[in-house]
C-alpha cells in the first residue's frame, strides 16, 4: 500500500494545528505550527478565500485522516465499518481509528509518534494477546493486552518513549504496567480521548453527499 513520504510537517502547517507527528518535538518551539503558522507553498502567507461547505467538510476528513497517518482507500474502509454498526457513526468512527493497534501502542507510551509506533507493529515487535502481530491497523478489544516483546525492551526508540511519554498521560480507557512493558485495554474510547479537535460529524456528511 502506497503512503506518504514527504515532510510530515507541512501536513500540520496545512491543517492549521498540531497533529502530533512527530514525537516530542511537536511539545517543543521547533514545531513547525509555533514558527510558521501558515499553510506549506509560495502563496501561503498570501492565500485567502471563503471555506465553502465543502471545503470544510474535506479538511476535517483529511486533519483526521492524517492523524492516524492513514491513506484514502483505508479510512474509507474503516467509515464503511463504522456506518455497518448500529448508532452514532461518527462515534463508531473515532472508536475503530483510536483502537488501532499503532495508536494503541503510541497512547501506551511505548512510541513517540503513531508513525514510529506503526513502524515497531510491523516489524514484529510486539505481542497481542501473546501472539506476534505486524499488522498495525488490526483493532483491539476490551480486555486484549499488548506487550513488547522481551528481546525489544532495550530497543532505544522504546526506552526513550517511554522516558518522555509521563507529560502525554496514558487515556483512562487503557491501563499500563510499565515494569512489564504491557498495557490492557480497559474500555472503548471516546471523542475526549483524541488529542486533535475534530469534528467527526462533518466527515460523515462529507461520504454521506
Amino acid at each position: 500500500m502506497a503512503k506518504y513520504t514527504g515532510p510530515v510537517c507541512r501536513l500540520c502547517r496545512r491543517e492549521g494545528v498540531k497533529l502530533f507527528l512527530k514525537g516530542t518535538r511537536c511539545m517543543t518551539e521547533k514545531c513547525a505550527i509555533e514558527r510558521r503558522s501558515y499553510p506549506p507553498g509560495q502563496h501561503g502567507q498570501s492565500r485567502r478565500g471563503r471555506a465553502t461547505e465543502y471545503g470544510t467538510q474535506l479538511r476535517e476528513k483529511q486533519k483526521l485522516r492524517r492523524v492516524y497517518g492513514m491513506q484514502e482507500r483505508q479510512f474509507l474502509k474503516t467509515y464503511h465499518t463504522a456506518v455497518s454498526r448500529k448508532g452514532i457513526t461518527g462515534d463508531h468512527l473515532l472508536s475503530l481509528l483510536e483502537r488501532r493497534l499503532d495508536n494503541v501502542v503510541y497512547r501506551l507510551g511505548f512510541a513517540s509518534s503513531r508513525g514510529q509506533a506503526r513502524q515497531l507493529v510491523n516489524h514484529g515487535h510486539f505481542l497481542l494477546n501473546g501472539r506476534k502481530v505486524t499488522i498495525a491497523s488490526v483493532t483491539v478489544n476490551v480486555g486484549d493486552t499488548i506487550e513488547v516483546k522481551e528481546k525489544s525492551r532495550q530497543l532505544v526508540p522504546i526506552q526513550v518513549s517511554l522516558e518522555t511519554a509521563g507529560g502525554r498521560g496514558v487515556p483512562n480507557w487503557l491501563d499500563i504496567e510499565r515494569n512489564l512493558f504491557k498495557g490492557t485495554v480497559q474500555g472503548i474510547p471516546t471523542k475526549q480521548d483524541i488529542d486533535v479537535l475534530v469534528n467527526e460529524q462533518v466527515v460523515v456528511e462529507l461520504y454521506s453527499r
